[in-house]
């Protein structure tokens, strides 16, 4: 009998991840591209999982007997079942360092494309409208702004460098980041994030989807904020209530959305965000540049090394 532990690797992951646990005589690893019943049958005596986004619900877990470790390609984990993730002891690791870099200038992408209104630009020339560069509408600077981010981990806090090289005015919204933390790093911390939103020109979302966090950007809050503010949301769908924030675009009363998350994962071909000319959509990609799929491929399955030899730091473990 092999004494190896087995590793199943539950949608693929950059080789150099791969490599890790192919290089290491301790383990054995199978790759499948989704949770078929072949996988459900080989999830009963494994050792370890790595997922990216494909559910792993309670029931599933429920039949490992001897499943000691879920390691998250990346850092949300409202796909894994935590109730019996729990209750059988079983360790949930993210990729705590890996993407944040990424996600980061991924939102300045947006910030920049929507502000700019790259898409509005890009087609008058190419479309042979250059004449007609005096009648566009109008685009706003970044330079001077105030941008709230809501959740200050470590993609917030490489957000805000970012913001800070454009000369942004940066607020926090953490309750549990303290506010010699935030100020340090050049931002002002806020309490009240319903009051203090109102009076920004940006708002980037990194928080959870808890039962708190669910539908907290909804249309009563949209309708108070500055008809110049952008929102961008690359943390989880359902944060922001979709059918309300279409509605409050369509209705001008704010600039203009980036969305990389969706409360419906692929969005529905009948989701109106999906024809809406005013949000600036990206399939869940924001840490899929070349250099953070190799970090985040890595990071997986050295957490599960990590763990099997003691060395897993509390900082990439989920506390349940």
């Amino acid at each position: 009998m092999s004494s190896k532990k087995k590793v199943l690797i539950i949608q693929n992951i950059h080789e150099a991840g791969i490599n890790l646990l192919k290089d290491n005589p301790s383990y054995e690893f199978e790759i499948f591209n989704e949770i078929n019943d072949e996988v459900k049958n080989k999830i009963t005596d494994c050792d370890a999982i790595s997922i990216r986004t494909a559910k792993l619900p309670n029931e599933i877990i429920r039949t490992a007997k001897n499943l000691k470790v879920i390691s998250r390609h990346g850092v949300g984990y409202d796909n894994v079942g935590l109730e019996a993730t729990k209750d059988k002891g079983i360790t949930l690791t993210i990729t705590a360092t890996a993407n944040a870099v990424a996600v980061a200038e991924h939102v300045m992408f947006m910030l920049l494309n929507i502000s700019k209104r790259k898409n509005m630009y890009d087609e008058t020339v190419k479309s042979g409208k250059f004449i007609e560069r005096n009648n566009l509408p109008k685009t706003i600077e970044l330079w001077g702004k105030k941008i709230l981010i809501a959740g200050f981990g470590r993609i917030g806090r490489a957000l805000i460098k970012r913001c800070l090289g454009f000369e942004m005015k940066v607020y926090v919204y953490d309750p549990y980041v303290e506010q010699n933390t935030i100020t340090s790093l050049g931002g002002e911390k806020i309490n009240n994030l319903n009051e203090t939103i109102k009076d920004m020109d940006a708002v980037s979302l990194h928080l959870p989807l808890t039962s708190e966090t669910k539908n907290l950007i909804n249309y009563d809050l949209l309708k108070t904020l500055k008809k110049n503010c952008i929102i961008i949301n690359a943390a989880r769908g359902g944060i922001i209530n979709e059918e309300d924030l279409n509605k409050a675009l369509n209705e001008d009363l704010i600039f203009g959305a980036g969305l990389d998350v969706f409360e419906t994962e692929p969005p529905e071909n009948n989701n109106p965000l999906l024809k809406n000319e005013k949000v600036f959509l990206s399939p869940h990609t924001a840490a899929f540049t070349e250099e953070c799929m190799i970090r985040m491929g890595k990071e997986t399955t050295q957490n599960i090394i990590d763990f099997f030899e003691k060395k897993l730091e509390k900082s990439k473990i989920v506390t349940l």
